[in-house]
């Protein structure tokens, strides 16, 4: 009888771990010039560039001029995100195209086969969505 309360606790918090999951693996950009993976270290969701359409494409237009010679394949440019039981919130997203970082909400739509990611700045009304597919 005491360890039906507990069964349910954890079956609860193992449904929430597996939904926080779904976002696991790699995505399409919008424009379709990149492959980025999302991981996960910790409770925290990360995205780093596998693939590029321009092999040896460079940072070069990132702010800092010592990391305009970094290679964009193996960037990290999805930081920091924590799942709140209907988004990846708190973290942040560095675009490349423009070498700008912002913050970012990442949301899920079509049975998780694509990913809407909200950059913006301040709040989220202040920014653009671009959507990310499976492969």
């Amino acid at each position: 009888m005491f360890l039906l309360p507990i069964f349910f606790l954890f079956a609860g918090t193992a449904a929430a771990q597996n939904k926080a999951d779904v976002i696991l693996g790699e995505w399409i950009s919008e424009l379709k010039d990149g492959k980025i993976n999302i991981y996960k270290q910790g409770d925290q969701f990360y995205g780093k560039i596998i693939w590029n359409k321009t092999p040896g494409r460079k940072d070069e237009k990132n702010p800092d001029p010592k990391l305009r010679s970094r290679d964009i394949l193996g960037l990290v440019i999805l930081k920091g995100f924590s799942f709140s039981g209907d988004a990846w919130e708190d973290g942040t997203i560095y675009d490349p195209h423009s070498g700008k970082t912002y913050s970012c909400v990442l949301r899920t739509k079509d049975n998780h086969k694509v990913l809407d990611i909200r950059g913006y700045v301040g709040i989220t009304l202040l920014g653009r969505t671009s959507s990310w597919t499976r492969p």
